[in-house]
């Protein structure tokens, strides 16, 4: 890991007291924010690892401010990271917003040089992590992410594009590979080896961390998906899609943050939201104040699960039928009544491999947000260590299972089933 800090002309972290200054030279963010400068009330309210965020409010609107920072915020000048990442997010949310309309935040302004995009202020809207620690309902997500995932997924692989857009997409996220390491490390390597970044419940999972070291099994299975990360360009990825990354209410959801924006495998984005439900099923046993109060929201999470996964199956395959655009499986290999039958067969087979990823993915995603660096509040918020332990403990059982034994997980529905068994089987600490 590189200690030197990116300098650019021009570049300069904002502060409250100069971001308004900046904004009144934006002619189209100043008719927003309406009044002048001296009325706008600025806000730093960035809790995330990595950028600075703002929130501006005139007497008219506000704004939201992103700006990335030349190091990573949670450990420090330490660990430096391109400013470029900014441009990957720009990039990234542009084409999320063509495919998938209102579901990102609108772009009000880029700025390459500072590393900044003004968007669209989502109020009241709240990251959906907290939401679901509260055990909120959300009627709509299960529909919406089922729509983004399908939509960006689909339109951005071989089956829909030309072969040559396709390599020009390759090429535009090309560059994101100091975001893409960091996936690479804390996700498929960090967890499984000692890392100094590592941490976990101690002394409650010690052992786990011990044998996850020792697991030759386990470390096999997370180094075949991480080289499918590595290689497999299918689709343009979020790359960082969890309930952290999503602001919303009950009645309207929007996909934030796509700073990990690739050419990947599919399968990452659907497990990583997989994951998510499964560590907040996990966690409801320390958030709960009697045993059992929560019963009910731990099945509706498991209700949102599988309908997310059978949503966003059903949506791809229509938008597969409805548009075979792409260089891959060309209609005209398959006319007539037998050609037909046997797309679609493949179709068909090609959504089980893709499922066989998602749960992949999923596991290791839950695996490094117990050991490894970057943890879920879901668990973080859990006051009671032996509480967390045993919710930890219970997501890594899963996890470990899903993805050494992941061919006798064949439907969404056993997952939620063995969710269930782990559950009620383990032990508390």
């Amino acid at each position: 890991m590189s200690a030197t800090i990116e300098t650019r002309k021009g570049y300069a972290p904002q502060t409250p007291a100069t971001l308004a200054a900046y904004l009144s030279g934006i002619p189209a963010v100043r008719m927003i924010l309406g009044g002048e400068p001296a009325q706008w009330r600025v806000t730093e309210v960035g809790d995330g690892n990595l950028n600075l965020v703002f929130i501006v409010k005139g007497p008219s609107d506000g704004v939201a401010v992103k700006q990335a920072l030349p190091y990573v915020r949670l450990v420090g000048e330490s660990w430096p990271l391109p400013l470029s990442r900014a441009h990957y997010e720009h990039m990234a949310l542009t084409e999320q917003a063509r495919l998938t309309g209102r579901l990102v935040p609108a772009i009000h302004h880029y700025d390459e040089k500072l590393a900044l995009i003004v968007m669209e202020l989502l109020e009241p809207h709240i990251i959906m992590r907290r939401g679901m620690i509260a055990a909120t309902i959300y009627p709509k997500f299960a529909d919406d992410i089922s729509t983004f995932m399908a939509r960006t997924l689909y339109f951005t692989s071989d089956l829909a594009l030309t072969a040559e857009k396709k390599k020009a997409m390759i090429a535009a996220f090309a560059g994101n590979t100091a975001l893409c390491k960091i996936t690479e490390d804390l996700i498929f390597t960090d967890p499984y080896r000692v890392a100094e970044l590592n941490r976990w419940t101690s002394p409650q999972l010690d052992p786990y961390a011990a044998r996850w070291r020792e697991d030759v099994e386990l470390k096999v299975a997370v180094s075949r998906l991480k080289l499918k990360f590595l290689s497999s360009a299918e689709a343009m990825l979020h790359g960082d899609l969890h309930t952290g990354s999503v602001m919303l209410t009950p009645e309207d959801t929007r996909i934030i943050d796509p700073e990990f924006a690739f050419m990947g495998p599919m399968g990452f984005d659907v497990g990583a939201v997989i994951a998510n439900f499964l560590i907040n099923y996990f966690s409801h046993d320390g958030h709960e104040e009697r045993p059992g109060e929560r019963d009910k929201y731990r099945e509706r999470v498991l209700a949102m699960m599988e309908q997310i996964w059978t949503g966003f199956r059903a949506k791809f395959l229509d938008l597969w039928r409805q548009n075979p655009t792409g260089d891959a499986y060309p209609p005209s290999l398959f006319a007539g009544e037998a050609g037909a039958a046997a797309l679609e067969a493949e179709r068909q087979a090609y959504m089980d491999r893709l499922w066989t990823d998602t749960l992949g993915f999923a596991a290791a995603k839950m695996i490094r947000r117990i050991l490894g660096l970057a943890h879920n509040i879901d668990l973080e918020l859990i006051t009671d260590k032996d509480r967390r332990a045993t919710c930890e403990a219970r997501a890594l059982t899963l996890a470990r299972d899903m993805m050494v034994h992941t061919g006798d997980y064949t439907s969404i529905v056993i997952v939620a089933e063995a969710a269930r068994k782990v559950r009620s089987e383990m032990k508390s600490y």
